[in-house]
């Protein structure tokens, strides 16, 4: 590209001051297609911010990183290929992924594998097509998801609640727990105990202990294995592991599947064996880390 300089005038440095005006160098109202002195600060500053050499005209190494710079989220279609997609919008994804609990390590801007990994997980979590492609509707669950990432740092901790909060919230929110399996009946049924045994007045029971049908009001939660897929079944699915960032990915799901009826999701467990503990301790496992999980996101509804 030619370079763009002092004393220029028409639609590209039209261009170069919009860019400049999302980055927030600019103030839109002198946005005029004249590169005049403030126009040339602007770009000074952003070269300057950007690593860039030192001076205040756009060359095309300043020109790419000033479109990479002044993507937002939502700007145009994410997924993986080569060269790697690659700017703000790339490092606004990495960011909301990060805060709920489906990307870890270095926040780069570029998409590559393990972002497309985390995209692919979302997706599942919030019951989309899994195909690793950020367009509308996967823009549009981020963006309904705003209050949840907006301004907060990626988070690998497991979210935790004292014993009386997690009482309480038995109490509140009428989940039926089923599996459709010998195996994952046992870990609802035991998720049903547990959540009676910490309080008998809870409303979060497993299928086999319903004495009613369900109305449409109750939340269905589906414990299921890997392929344990159903032929409607398009509700959010929620990854047991990594159990670490359990109950941020839970509450997005939960919050997708409040909004549907009936209101529904599954939880996908690794398998039948946690660490060859045998089927009883493995049940019991994912039974206390799952409702654990579960009271948390359910907390912060």
């Amino acid at each position: 590209m030619e370079t763009i300089q002092r004393g220029d005038t028409g639609a590209a440095v039209e261009d170069v001051q919009q860019r400049l005006s999302i980055i927030n160098l600019l103030e839109e109202s002198r946005i005029d297609g004249m590169f005049g002195e403030e126009t040339a600060a602007a770009v000074r500053a952003f070269r300057q911010n950007a690593n860039l050499t030192d001076g205040d005209d756009v060359d095309d190494p300043t020109w790419k990183a000033l479109v990479d710079a002044s993507y937002n989220l939502g700007d145009r279609t994410l997924y993986l290929r080569m060269p790697y997609f690659h700017g703000h919008d790339v490092l606004e994804l990495q960011q909301a992924l990060g805060a709920l609990g489906f990307l870890s390590g270095n926040l780069d801007g570029i998409f590559g594998a393990s972002t497309e990994s985390g995209v692919r997980k979302f997706q599942r979590n919030m019951g989309l097509p899994s195909d690793g492609i950020v367009g509308a509707y996967t823009f549009a669950a981020i963006r309904n998801l705003h209050h949840s990432w907006e301004g907060k740092k990626p988070s690998s901790l497991q979210v935790s609640i004292g014993f009386a909060r997690a009482a309480d919230v038995l109490e509140q929110h009428a989940l039926c727990l089923f599996g459709t399996d010998e195996f994952t009946r046992g870990v609802a049924s035991r998720m049903s105990n547990l959540s009676l045994a910490t309080n008998p007045a809870s409303k979060i029971v497993s299928a086999d202990s319903l004495l009613v049908r369900p109305d449409d009001a109750m939340l269905l939660v589906r414990i299921a294995l890997p392929g344990d897929f159903a032929a409607d079944d398009n509700a959010p699915r929620v990854s047991f592991e990594p159990d670490d960032t359990l109950s941020l990915r839970m509450q997005s799901a939960v919050s997708v599947a409040q909004g549907r009826t009936p209101p529904r999701l599954t939880i996908e467990l690794p398998g039948t064996m946690w660490e060859d503990a045998g089927e009883a301790r493995s049940m019991q496992h994912y039974a206390i880390t799952l409702l654990d999980a579960l009271c948390a996101a359910l907390a912060n509804e």
